[in-house]
């Protein structure tokens, strides 16, 4: 009975993981993320918001048929893969009743559009890059923040009397200097007043660019791309975690092989036994 219920298990992960059912279900995420677009327009609303709330609840439905039956299939190896996990979260968020306190949690429904990323090979190892450059951005934002508190603290002790909104304390001079080094409005904004009273500013301003935005910020850029790049030569391309559908068939073969090793013994002994032998 556990042989049958594990084959019919396996038989239904591989079905999940057909890809025509993958392209289907990724047609109605995009289905539902239109759907989640067309809400936010108060005059669709105030006409089809029924009927957009009823085809939404559909697809909430679908969705989570859709994951119940990778469960089922998939067993433990389920929650054994991120994405899967992630996947049932955000249907799992869905369910949460949206009044109250639990308001905000509406909002969080668009998570849904996010499967996409699931679904589509090329779009997981883009986010396995990223993720595999948490370690290298760590210590590229950890000097960043140094920079910005030391050029912060100068510029506060600079500034900070005659622009009181822009330097006046470390707080204030780290945002200003933020937006400088995203270079938002930061010449005719910030610098040219500055040094309408401090000439000689633009000595200061030029040399926190250069180390801020031309070194550190195309440093955090390369060790993305480094870390996209590796994960790809690594993994040439292919996923990192097996399927659950085929650790399901491997669970089948190999129940399959211990039941031949015992008609294997039995058929031996009986061998044996006819000659006169005593049983191996």
């Amino acid at each position: 009975m556990g042989f049958v219920l594990m084959g019919w298990r396996a038989r239904l992960a591989c079905w999940m993981d057909q890809p025509r059912l993958q392209h289907l279900l990724l047609l109605l995420i995009l289905a539902n993320a239109a759907i989640l677009g067309l809400e936010s327009y108060p005059s669709i609303e105030s006409r089809w918001g029924r009927w957009l709330g009823m085809a939404d609840q559909v697809l909430l439905c679908i969705f989570a048929a859709e994951i119940a039956a990778r469960i089922v299939g998939h067993g433990r190896n389920f929650f054994r893969d991120p994405w899967s996990v992630f996947d049932f979260t955000v249907i799992v968020i869905a369910f949460i009743p949206a009044s109250g306190p639990f308001a905000v949690l509406r909002a969080l429904r668009v998570l849904r559009v996010m499967r996409i990323i699931s679904l589509v090979p090329s779009m997981r190892r883009v986010a396995a890059g990223l993720l595999a450059a948490i370690p290298g951005l760590g210590s590229v934002v950890g000097m960043i923040t140094v920079i910005l508190y030391v050029f912060a603290v100068m510029a506060t002790k600079l500034f900070g009397a005659q622009f009181p909104d822009w330097f006046g304390t470390l707080g204030e001079s780290a945002y200003t200097l933020f937006q400088i080094m995203t270079l938002e409005s930061w010449s005719m904004g910030i610098v040219r007043p500055v040094m309408e009273v401090f000439p000689h500013a633009w000595v200061f301003f030029v040399l926190y660019i250069l180390v801020s935005t031309f070194t550190m910020l195309n440093l955090f850029i390369a060790v993305v791309v480094n870390a996209m790049q590796n994960g790809q030569h690594d993994g040439n391309g292919s996923e990192p975690i097996q399927s659950a559908g085929e650790d399901g068939l491997k669970g089948e073969v190999a129940a399959l092989r211990a039941e031949v090793r015992e008609l294997g013994t039995v058929i031996r002994n009986l061998n044996l036994l006819q000659s006169g032998q005593p049983k191996a």
